[in-house]
């Protein structure tokens, strides 16, 4: 059996209206955060300071096959977005995830696609 994708008559009901409106909120920075891990590069940087806590850009250029210009211009656009920190040591640069949030974010991501491609809904 097929679930349509639309109600098949139109039916407000304004009390559930109503009550998600008055507690919805302001999601413009919440999007900034999934458009930032929308990008694959981005995500896939992401997931390895999930792996390992904390990297030197020149270890994420070479995770992601990338230059390491490349690495620090997307590891920047992390940290602008509050996703992740920096800390020079000497002459290097270290990057890990701004806090457990962040971790937890992109963890329950790649486990929700795991287990909607073990489901058969991937």
């Amino acid at each position: 059996m097929t679930i349509k994708e639309v109600c098949e008559v139109t039916t407000v009901h304004e009390e559930v209206v109503g009550r998600v409106r008055k507690m919805l909120p302001d999601v413009g920075a919440t999007v900034g955060i999934f458009k930032a891990l929308a990008d694959e590069t981005r995500l896939k940087i992401a997931f390895s300071l999930t792996i390992e806590e904390e990297m030197c850009v020149c270890d994420v250029a070479a995770v992601i096959g990338s230059s390491v210009a490349t690495a620090s211009h997307h590891l920047r656009y992390l940290r602008e977005q509050a996703l992740a920190t920096s800390r020079k040591k000497g002459k290097m640069v270290y990057y890990s995830l701004a806090d457990n949030h962040v971790h937890q974010l992109v963890k329950v991501a790649h486990e929700h696609t795991i287990e909607g491609v073990e489901n058969g809904n991937g």
